[in-house]
């Protein structure tokens, strides 16, 4: 291409980018209204609720050229309006999301502070309808917060940005591995479905290279997996183990994340950060491993089927009620 002609090129682009941003924003403020409207009139009584049908059937009768006005769509509608029509903060945010994103959003996710949660993650991560209905089955914002009580010392007093980079739990149900398998098979498989791990882990991580080769002295050390974060602008070493944590692993982890630092990681770059991946750990002894640990790592497990929400969300009720206690 011309390099003469970029410039213009990207206005092109920019503008329809904006054109279509403008559309979405005034069709949202269409069902927003017809849903105050319907509601409205029918909180105050002077309609009652066979309404939404009859409206369905005029307008396929009247105006048969619009289209997208079904009886369960102006339901949908309204249902729109009443949940969102005390938080006016999200307001915007309603608008930043397509109809399809919030439709997702608003009719699975159970109180403000989940929808919330993925109304900004959806703008911020810009998911596709399919990859947000994912992380909506795969209990991503149960996992989020009850995994930010759970950072290693160094990570939670390095920044702020850093509770929600990390998870204390991974969903790798896309792999389709057996409850028995080894190291290897989960590290192909990961690489295999890189796409579907990056969604699991954040759009932020790029991959850098499985078996990521270290030379210290006269030996030579590999990285099961090695990311950069774009955020945070570091390394991220993931170390996979196919068995139950123990607190001699984080040895070899640290030792990797000082080798990095050392000879791998760029002067503009921050420190290097560590995940110990593991089928299954033991939360107490995580903890007691982690305590008196300077680097910057975390202990993560991870699951090879999508969680049971009901439980997650009995340990999210705990995790608040405890806090409760406490103050």
């Amino acid at each position: 291409m011309d390099k003469r002609f970029t410039d213009i090129i990207q206005l092109i682009k920019q503008s329809r980018t904006n054109a279509i941003r403008a559309v979405n924003a005034e069709l949202i403020n269409l069902y927003w209204n017809i849903g105050e409207y319907i509601s409205k009139k029918i909180e105050q009584s002077q309609w009652g609720g066979s309404v939404v049908t009859e409206l369905a059937k005029y307008i396929q009768q009247n105006e048969p050229e619009i289209k997208g006005f079904s009886d369960k769509n102006i339901w949908r509608m309204k249902q729109f309006y009443e949940t969102y029509k005390d938080f006016s903060k999200l307001a915007t945010l309603l608008r930043e999301i397509s109809w399809s994103h919030n439709l997702a959003i608003f009719s699975r996710c159970k109180t403000a502070e989940e929808r919330e949660f993925y109304l900004k993650l959806s703008k911020q991560e810009r998911y596709s309808v399919r990859e947000l209905d994912r992380q909506i089955s795969a209990s991503l914002f149960e996992r989020t917060i009850i995994g930010n009580s759970k950072l290693s010392t160094a990570l939670r007093e390095s920044n702020n940005e850093l509770t929600n980079t990390f998870k204390d739990s991974y969903v790798f149900e896309f792999l389709g591995l057996p409850e028995t398998h080894s190291e290897n098979d989960l590290q192909r498989g990961l690489v295999r479905q890189m796409k579907n791990f990056i969604l699991e882990l954040g759009k932020d991580f790029l991959f850098i290279g499985e078996e990521y080769k270290l030379q210290v002295g006269n030996s030579d050390f590999f990285i099961d997996l090695l990311f950069y974060h774009r955020g945070l602008q570091c390394l991220v070493a993931f170390e996979l183990k196919a068995d139950m944590f123990k607190p001699d692993h984080l040895g070899q982890l640290n030792f990797y994340l000082e080798a990095l630092d050392r000879d791998i990681k760029k002067p503009n770059e921050n420190p290097s950060i560590g995940v110990l991946l593991c089928k299954d750990k033991d939360s107490e002894v995580v903890e007691y491993a982690l305590s008196r640990s300077l680097s910057p790592t975390m202990v993560s497990e991870y699951k090879t089927q999508l969680p049971d929400k009901k439980i997650l969300q009995q340990k999210l009720h705990e995790l608040f009620d405890n806090e409760t206690d406490e103050k």
